[in-house]
């Protein structure tokens, strides 16, 4: 009996996590990827704009990778593509409106015209190396959305990307291609990786015609006023839903924010979005008419701190100023994480006067995202032998497992929650963890990839806190006389001229730790500026309780 020919799979992101989804696959020497996203930074990464997978894994192998599949367009998995395509040029295969999306954001960073694209279309086959992998079309909150029958010499592993399945799609856009997953279920499927984003959800996620719905009655109930519509700039459906009822109730559409314009212009130069040209107007003429005959599209459903519905909430929109005539409709569910920032710009734009519409009040907003009874189908119809739940916090990896799990097929050893970097050898004969690769988050700050580690969060948190302590005096290097100081200077401590007495006591403090350094005949100056931060700190937390950063800075002369 010869053993079963064995692949490896590799996630480097999206596990214990939602977002920076990455995964590699290798089988006989071959390897693709599937994904390149990013994630947002958490409260406590000060001053970090993003974060990215850690990529060494994905260099040290580069001769061997053959392609880049992208699933869908959404931050979550094109956001880290220019990181990547800066060290390794590697051809990216993916749907007509997600290459779209992918050369928008390439052109920020000046690769458009290096970087080698493949589109590719639902069940049409690409083959790499032993790899030949089948797009399977499914339904999201963005068109062009696929999960991928990967197949190989070691079986057939379905990766699903996001999907649902919506069986009243909007825009003739077909209903996730679910007889193609029940082939390959009746073949034989390997592995399933689905989405796990509402696997603690019961029940099915409704369908985009709720939104249209919902959306209808709030243009009526808006009456005279002008109607603002914040929304992700990447759903493009309900960009198109927002424009159709904007056409029906006679009034022209403005787009603001500056990914929302540059995907709508894109998305419609493909044919994804259908608006007459007599409906469109730009957001310098919306003061032209009369508010009941204008719909503004605008980004920052967020509330993210820079897009165009905050600065409109902070009245510092240069076109648009929010007023009692404004009806304005958020729709979209904040981001976990984000709760806050979406409630200050509600707060916002409700003390201008305006009426807002957010979080559910009404039916703005439906997932794009399977819940537990389409979880179920996918798997019940791919029949998978091995099943690795990805997308997703531990928590929701952990229900999605549990639901597989019920559906009592699948034995609970081949189920598994795979962590980032784990490198899984997966065949017929069974499932093991081989080892673990480097992976990880990488901090991106401004124009620096990576240099922001632990270390200097670490110093920035501190810095939060407490704030800092700069001690400077001038020595004489021949006998270790003190010169000139020494002098202090705070940062985020406390405000120096109402606390004299406690400055003065501190001067008095590294003083006396200078005089012993001296009696001591110490002239290793890092062991004098030990003296100096530890006779300070102690000091300082006598009398505030506080530990700011201390740095003695010594000139020896």
């Amino acid at each position: 009996m010869t053993p079963a020919i064995p692949m490896h799979i590799c996630p480097l992101g999206g596990l214990g996590e939602v977002g920076k989804n990455i995964t590699l696959y290798e089988c006989q020497g071959d390897m693709i990827l599937v994904d390149c996203g990013l994630v947002f930074p958490d409260a406590d990464m000060f001053g970090v704009d993003l974060v990215i997978p850690d990529f060494t894994y994905v260099l040290e192998n580069r001769d061997r990778i053959k392609g880049l599949f992208i699933t869908h367009g959404h931050e979550d998995h094109i956001g880290s593509l220019p990181y990547l395509l800066k060290k390794f040029n590697v051809p990216i295969y993916a749907a007509k409106l997600t290459i779209g999306l992918i050369k928008n954001k390439l052109e920020e960073h000046g690769l458009a015209s290096s970087a080698i694209f493949h589109e590719i279309r639902p069940r049409q086959k690409v083959t790499l190396g032993c790899f030949t992998v089948e797009p399977i079309h499914v339904n999201h909150s963005i068109p062009d959305s696929l999960a991928f029958a990967i197949d190989c010499p070691a079986g057939v592993v379905i990766h699903t990307g996001d999907f649902k399945v919506d069986y009243t799609p909007l825009s003739g856009d077909a209903v996730t291609d679910l007889p193609t997953i029940a082939e390959y279920g009746r073949k034989g499927v390997l592995a399933l990786l689905a989405d796990s984003t509402n696997a603690e959800r019961p029940g099915f996620t409704a369908t985009e015609q709720t939104v249209a719905e919902g959306v209808r009655r709030l243009f009526a109930k808006a009456g005279k006023r002008r109607i603002i519509v914040a929304t992700f700039a990447s759903n493009i459906y309900r960009v198109q839903q927002i424009i159709d009822l904007a056409i029906e109730s006679g009034r022209k559409v403005a787009v603001s924010g500056r990914s929302m314009v540059s995907n709508t212009e894109m998305a419609r130069e493909l044919g994804y979005l259908h608006a007459p040209d007599n409906v469109l107007i730009t957001i310098d003429e919306i003061n032209k008419y009369p508010p009941e005959k204008v719909v503004l599209i605008t980004t920052g459903s967020q509330g993210e701190p820079l897009s165009a519905l905050s600065r409109m909430a902070q009245a510092s929109h240069r076109q648009v100023r929010v007023g009692p005539n404004d009806f304005i409709i958020i729709s979209a569910r904040p981001i976990p994480g984000n709760e806050k920032t979406v409630t200050k710009v509600v707060n916002g734009l409700l003390t201008l006067g305006a009426e807002v519409i957010y979080e559910n009040m009404y039916d703005t907003h439906v997932s794009g995202h399977a819940c537990q009874e389409e979880q179920k189908l996918m798997l019940t119809l791919a029949h998978p032998q091995f099943f690795l739940p990805v997308h997703g916090e531990f928590k929701q990896l952990k229900r999605h497992a549990e639901t597989a799990e019920h559906l009592g097929y699948i034995p609970k050893q081949n189920i598994y929650i795979a962590e980032n970097g784990q490198n899984i050898r997966l065949s017929a004969d069974g499932m093991t963890v081989e080892n673990t690769v480097t992976a990880g988050a990488v901090m991106v700050d401004g124009y620096g990839v990576g240099d922001v580690g632990n270390v200097v969060l670490r110093d920035r948190h501190h810095l939060s806190e407490d704030g800092i302590i700069i001690v400077t005096a001038a020595i004489d290097g021949s006998n270790g006389q003190v010169l000139s100081g020494p002098d202090l200077v705070s940062r985020g401590f406390v405000y120096v001229r109402e606390s004299e007495e406690l400055m003065e006591g501190a001067r008095t403090q590294v003083e006396m730790a200078l005089d012993r350094s001296l009696a001591d005949n110490l002239h290793d100056w890092a062991s004098v500026k030990a003296r100096v931060r530890e006779a300070l700190s102690s000091y300082i937390y006598r009398r505030t309780k506080r530990s700011p950063m201390i740095l003695p800075i010594l000139l020896e002369v």
